[in-house]
């Protein structure tokens, strides 16, 4: 399927009961959660702070937010994480408003604050004397009284991902990944990618990172466990805290909906969902300009980091079992240098560092979503910018694309949108 739908369709091969399982998570991902007490208690428990109402109101049709295009435009799907800098150079939780700003809130509860974005038009050429134009983002995060948090404040920016395929990530084996990383390049091409290790919470014991923009959640179940907490107020058995922080009395006195407030089937029944969305077919194969484009995009450097294929291992489910998938991307973190940084640790990322984003589904971003802004807070307004702004590791990379004939960027653009 290649039309508004294409990021929400099962994986092949469900049986009847596990296809009861996909609407069932379905239902819950797209329904709005209301306040507590309420007479709907399988969804109330909403806040009392919290970015949104729904999962779908970040992912809509399971795709990419993007953020809002002037102070009058919503946000649909920008979340903005905190931090204030610790002694030993790591970044603690705001002590007010903790790891995430939360700009809506339940009656009688105070949101925490807004974010203000403003813009500066950055020029540049090609080597063959086309102009270009990238467009920078500043933030400013103001509390409930309009009054900014203040210079020490670190903020982190980050727009919703798509939801396809993330099952399949979650079972490619983590010794395949640790195996590429080149942490010391000892291989000399530039390239040092890491493999993120994260604390499991229920072990405690290191494994690997696979979610999120700097990969600080190591399963699906993880991953919507935490943005049910941090962007709904939905505590679950998985993160049962509050997101109220010590300061933060009427949060803590807010009204809550049961301990847990979604309790484990129904977390399992999302969590099937969201590892059971099938990944959009490519479209083009073949075509002389896609095949073209892809030959460029490999003699770049760009696949050194988007990887093509990767092998999936044992899984429960058969479409997810032992599968050679092509997402481009490596699942390693690499240093994008100063212009994409964001001067906030989390998980086993630096400031720096980003997890390679999935490049497959990209062609269809527009046809659903209705937009092409990319990059972790969507910055880019199309493919190419985001290309140009790629640095650290990845300067090179852009270097060999901005040297480039007109024709072969185009043809790389082509490649990549029949992903």
């Amino acid at each position: 399927m290649a039309g508004a739908g294409a990021y929400a369709q099962p994986v092949p091969g469900l049986d009847p009961e596990q296809r009861r399982f996909f609407a069932v998570g379905n239902n819950f991902f797209n329904d709005n959660w209301v306040t507590a007490p309420a007479s709907t208690t399988a969804r109330d428990g909403l806040g009392p702070l919290f970015n949104a109402q729904s999962c779908s109101s970040c992912h809509f049709r399971d795709g990419r937010a993007q953020p809002p295009d002037g102070p009058d435009d919503p946000e649909r799907g920008l979340l903005v994480r905190l931090g204030v800098p610790a002694a030993d150079g790591s970044v603690d939780p705001h002590p007010t408003y903790g790891e995430q700003l939360q700009d809506r809130s339940v009656d009688g509860v105070p949101a925490e604050g807004s974010i203000v974005i403003t813009t500066t038009e950055r020029p540049g050429t090609y080597a063959d004397g086309t102009p270009y134009t990238l467009r920078e983002p500043h933030y400013e995060v103001l509390d409930a009284d309009g009054r900014p948090l203040g210079d020490d404040v670190v903020i982190s920016p980050r727009v919703a991902p798509a939801m396809f395929g993330m099952g399949l990530l979650e079972g490619v084996p983590a010794g395949a990944v640790v195996a590429a990383a080149d942490p010391h390049d000892a291989d000399g091409d530039g390239i040092s990618g890491r493999a993120p290790m994260v604390v499991d919470r229920e072990t405690g014991q290191p494994v690997l990172g696979r979610f999120g923009w700097k990969a600080a959640e190591p399963t699906v179940a993880d991953q919507g466990a935490s943005a049910f907490r941090a962007d709904i107020g939905i505590t679950s058995p998985l993160r049962p805290e509050q997101p109220c922080t010590a300061a933060q009395a009427a949060c803590r006195a807010g009204p809550h909906g049961g301990d847990p407030e979604i309790e484990g089937e129904r977390l399992g029944r999302v969590t099937f969902y969201t590892r059971t969305l099938a990944v959009p077919a490519r479209r083009d194969v073949g075509a002389r300009p896609t095949d073209r484009g892809e030959d460029v995009f490999t003699d770049a450097g760009c696949a050194a980091c988007h990887t093509a294929t990767l092998e999936t291992g044992p899984a429960d489910i058969e479409a997810l079992d032992r599968q050679v998938i092509r997402p481009w991307t490596d699942l390693l973190l690499h240093d994008m240098g100063p212009g994409l940084s964001d001067g906030r640790p989390e998980g086993d990322a630096s400031g720096t560092e980003w997890r390679t984003p999935p490049l497959w589904g990209l062609g269809l971003l527009e046809t659903v979503n209705g937009h092409t802004r990319l990059l972790h807070d969507g910055r880019a307004r199309s493919v190419e910018e985001a290309i140009l702004w790629h640095g650290g590791e990845a300067r090179a990379a852009r270097v060999r694309f901005a040297a480039l004939p007109a024709a072969d960027r185009r043809a790389v653009l082509a490649f990549l949108a029949s992903l």
